[in-house]
């Protein structure tokens, strides 16, 4: 189903009998039939398990932003992500991702300095440099987008936290598997021994690596500076933030890229507006980001007892934001489900929202709008050459394999 194909379930469905954690729901690339049935009967909503555990979807832009805005009513520290509900993350409080103001800021900060547009300007002809290596290796002959922009992003997220070259593939493919550990491509025997395995490899890898760190090695000599409460990081908070960083990386801007790839496909002629006006790069690359939403959802813990939408939320409570459903919002974007590269204002929610909005954003910006500019520069269309296979994860909007043909621009 193409995602630019508004749907809704029937008005006789029990909401309560959707399922939100089932990764088959995005392995078929389309869980947008059940947000906008959400976000139009329920934008809200509590789900009960069979074992007990809860949790309430959000589904609505403003509520999503406000979700994410207050880190008082709505706490990070145990946990982010759908995998830990009902428990608690090992890594709340120690990890940038799953920690509230002020240890949040102590850790963003320094981070964000070194990943603002200014401090990247100097990287910026790297990172053309990869680009153009991609085209080059899509232009031989039918190729696997999918594959190919999955090491995207370990280019330069890798070289600024001065990761070998040697590892970059291996680390590519933890990553997924952590974010996706029942998709048949990456399960390691049941969902729990998969997660295990891929954790235990990606924390004794950056264990290792922080061990031999000095101040001057980038992103992970930058966390080597930072004080928490007067103190330096201790050595399991330095590994999981090093975790964190390469994981935020490697499981959202691939998916940019294929799933963006794929909307000029089915819609060549904004493709043609872009070609013709290089200008329209950027803008491209906005709603490119709005409309895969690399990252489904982020998760928050209810910190005190509160209201979202008239309904009563207790402390405890876990609160799933979606983001794809917030970026699909009829009442923020005018015509949600048309991919257009002239959308402005565009505010979508896809690097988050609030303290946590994504401390890569502007990497992550820089490194597309490199590559699709050269990919308006000189790719004349994209066709696909097989099936799109779509990630079986709650967590990453993804594309695993995309066989394309690129027909480059002849001089």
């Amino acid at each position: 189903m193409k995602l630019s194909e508004r749907t809704a379930l029937a008005p006789s469905t029990d909401l309560d009998s959707l399922d939100l954690l089932d990764p088959r729901l995005y392995g078929s690339g389309d869980p947008h039939a059940i947000w906008t049935t959400l976000r139009e009967r329920a934008p809200v909503h509590l789900r009960s398990l069979p074992d007990g555990r809860r949790f309430w979807s959000v589904t609505r832009y403003h509520d999503v932003r406000e979700v994410l805005r207050d880190h008082t009513r709505f706490t990070s520290s145990r946990g982010t992500l759908l995998s830990v509900l009902g428990g608690r993350d090992p890594a709340g409080g120690k990890m940038m991702a799953a920690s509230d103001p002020p240890v949040h800021t102590m850790l963003h900060e320094p981070i964000a300095r070194l990943l603002s547009r200014r401090a990247l300007e100097p990287f910026v002809p790297k990172v053309r440099q990869v680009a153009h290596r991609l085209l080059e290796r899509l232009a031989d002959g039918p190729r696997d987008l999918a594959e190919l922009a999955a090491g995207f992003p370990m280019a330069f997220t890798g070289t600024l936290m001065g990761i070998p070259e040697q590892d970059w593939a291996r680390l590519t493919v933890l990553t997924t598997t952590a974010i996706a550990p029942e998709d048949p491509d990456f399960r390691l025997g049941n969902r729990l021994n998969t997660l295990a395995t891929a954790h235990h490899e990606l924390f004794s890898y950056f264990s290792r690596r922080a061990r031999r760190a000095s101040r001057e090695d980038g992103l992970i000599g930058a966390l080597l500076g930072v004080e928490v409460g007067g103190r330096g990081l201790r050595h399991d908070e330095l590994v999981y933030n090093c975790y964190s960083l390469l994981l935020g990386a490697n499981v959202t801007t691939p998916h940019a890229v294929t799933q963006t790839v794929l909307a000029f496909i089915e819609n060549p002629g904004e493709y043609r507006k872009v070609v013709d006006d290089p200008g329209l790069v950027s803008g491209a690359v906005e709603e490119g980001l709005r409309w895969s939403s690399p990252a489904n959802h982020f998760l928050r813990h209810a910190a005190q007892d509160t209201t979202l939408r008239g309904r009563q939320v207790r402390e405890g409570d876990a609160v799933v934001t979606w983001l794809g459903s917030a970026n699909r919002d009829e009442e923020v974007f005018s015509e949600p489900f048309r991919f257009d590269v002239t959308r402005s204002p565009n505010p979508h929610v896809a690097f988050g929202f609030g303290p946590h909005h994504c401390v890569g954003a502007a990497l992550a910006r820089m490194a597309l709008n490199a590559l699709f500019a050269e990919i308006a520069g000189s790719v004349e269309r994209f066709d696909l050459a097989g099936p799109v296979e779509h990630l079986a994860s709650d967590f990453a909007a993804g594309i695993k394999h995309m066989p394309v043909v690129t027909k480059l621009r002849t001089a």
